[in-house]
């Protein structure tokens, strides 16, 4: 009936799934839950995605921390992603508190507060608001909403006066 369109999910067995995996983490960096979602997508039961994971750890083909750093120091430079925004991504990645303070640790300071200030100054430029407090208001949500910390949005915000 309507069945002759679905596509047929090819199912892996644990050793087949560990060397496609393998190439999966050689590619890019992938936390453990990622890698879980992909394992099971493969048609694989737990304890076997378990052993599979537990392979790829102690290969290094899998960590979580190498994971993080990659991760936030990726989305400040390349998206200029603020700390709230990275830690609120890892966290739903299920990754460690440890995990997350080391990639967040990745992020310079200097570089953050440059990078804050230089995107401020490109959404203030582009807001064609009059109303200076309605500009001010609609160029810190919009700071907020990247994942700057209020305070330090607030301060560059003051600087504009």
């Amino acid at each position: 009936m309507g069945f002759e369109n679905e596509k047929k999910q090819k199912v892996y067995t644990q050793h087949q799934a560990l060397v496609k995996a393998e190439s999966y983490c050689a590619y890019q960096e992938r936390c453990q839950q990622e890698m879980r979602n992909k394992l099971y997508s493969w048609g694989l039961h737990e304890n076997e995605v378990e052993n599979v994971i537990a392979d790829l750890i102690s290969k290094n083909f899998l960590s979580d921390e190498r994971f993080a750093k990659a991760f936030a120091g990726g989305k400040f430079r390349i998206k200029k992603w603020g700390r709230v925004k990275i830690r609120i991504e890892l966290k739903r990645r299920k990754l460690s508190e440890y995990c997350i303070k080391k990639g967040l640790a990745e992020i310079d300071e200097t570089e953050y507060l440059k990078t804050l200030r230089k995107v401020a100054d490109e959404k203030t430029r582009e807001t064609s608001e009059k109303n200076v407090l309605k500009k001010k208001y609609k160029v810190m949500n919009y700071l907020l909403s990247r994942g700057f910390e209020s305070d330090l949005v607030r301060e560059v915000i003051g600087e504009t006066e």
